[in-house]
């Protein structure tokens, strides 16, 4: 089923990538009247409505779609990613110029790189663990296991108390050691409700502010549950990774007004869409086996010199300048990090 979700996701992401996609430099010419508003066609799309001229209506023309969808959008990745994996900064400038019908839009193709990475994701069995236990478990799980010990005392105590061959005094003994079994069975049960009891009566003060202190407790309580709730809004939130970054980004050219925030923006974007791609690619590559260092200097230098490139490449910057930016903005990329888990986790409270 791995296998499955990860196709499924993949041409998901190539689908929902395409759907933002403009199809500049790809359409065909259509005559007649448009089927919508009735205006003359003189191109692919009525330039009054919209409407595309030459629409579908069989089930063939659904998978046809899906195939077109997917296939055209793939024509311009694979002129994309060359540039985006050796020449970033150029992608970004010639985007911004205007250049856009050869290559796929950041949007487009951070939608397709993020779900792309959580579809290798589900392939590599790269998941939170499913059998972690709460605290309040293991006070839990320990009365469980006494109890179980000093039921098993008990049963043996009665088989020896109904031995006709025992004594007075063994029968003295028996009797007693029954007693105790009950006593210590009664000490359990009350141990074991007043833990449930104080789990029931609300959330325990941790820093005075409840909802803080709620999600405190819901994350001790079912750590599993919250690591998946915060796997799953890594996945539908990291969009927010590029607003989140472009006040960072800013701050290196806030004196250069020849550079503007949908700049920044699109530097940012293919940047993100870059990094989730190689993180599939490094994620694959453990999967065939490749050595673990290999892949940790990977992680390491990549992210940097790709990072140093765009800057040079897109911003028009000197070789020290770039890596001088390159160095403040991965201090930056730390802070932008650390607010988007913080995010995450106060999404975790619904």
């Amino acid at each position: 089923m791995g296998e499955i979700d990860a196709a499924g996701e993949m041409i998901t992401g190539a689908l929902l990538g395409r759907a933002v996609e403009s199809a500049a430099g790809e359409g065909h010419g259509h005559g007649g009247a448009c089927l919508n508003c009735r205006t003359e066609l003189v191109g692919p799309h009525c330039h009054r409505c919209g409407q595309a001229g030459h629409v579908h209506r069989s089930l063939a023309a659904v998978a046809h779609e899906i195939l077109h969808g997917v296939f055209h959008f793939e024509g311009k990745l694979w002129r994309t990613l060359p540039m985006l994996a050796w020449r970033p900064g150029d992608l970004t400038r010639r985007f911004i110029a205007g250049e856009r019908a050869r290559f796929v839009s950041p949007m487009a193709i951070f939608l397709f790189s993020i779900f792309a990475m959580f579809a290798v994701f589900s392939f590599a069995g790269i998941s939170p663990p499913a059998d972690m236990r709460g605290v309040n478990d293991y006070p839990m799980a320990a009365i469980k296991l006494e109890r179980e010990k000093v039921v098993g005392d008990r049963e043996k105590a009665l088989e020896q108390s109904r031995d006709p061959g025992s004594d007075a005094g063994d029968r003295a003994e028996t009797a007693k050691d029954i007693a105790d079994a009950d006593a210590r069975l009664k000490d359990l049960d009350a141990a074991a409700a007043q833990l449930k009891d104080s789990a029931s009566q609300g959330v325990t003060k941790h820093t005075g502010w409840h909802a803080l202190d709620h999600l405190i407790e819901k994350w001790q309580n079912n750590p599993s549950l919250m690591i998946y709730k915060f796997q799953s809004s890594a996945y539908k939130f990291s969009w927010l990774l590029i607003p989140l970054s472009l006040p960072f980004v800013w701050l290196l050219f806030f004196w250069k007004r020849q550079y503007k925030l949908y700049d920044h923006t699109v530097f940012i974007t293919y940047s993100i869409a870059f990094m989730s791609l190689l993180f599939i690619v490094l994620t694959l590559a453990g999967k065939i086996g490749v050595p673990a260092s290999f892949i940790g200097t990977a992680a390491t230098l990549v992210p940097f010199v790709h990072v140093t490139r765009q800057l040079k490449q897109a911003y028009a910057l000197r070789w020290w300048s770039a890596v001088a930016r390159a160095l403040v903005l991965s201090f930056f990329i730390f802070f932008i990090l650390a607010i988007f888990a913080v995010i995450l986790f106060l999404l975790g409270a619904g």
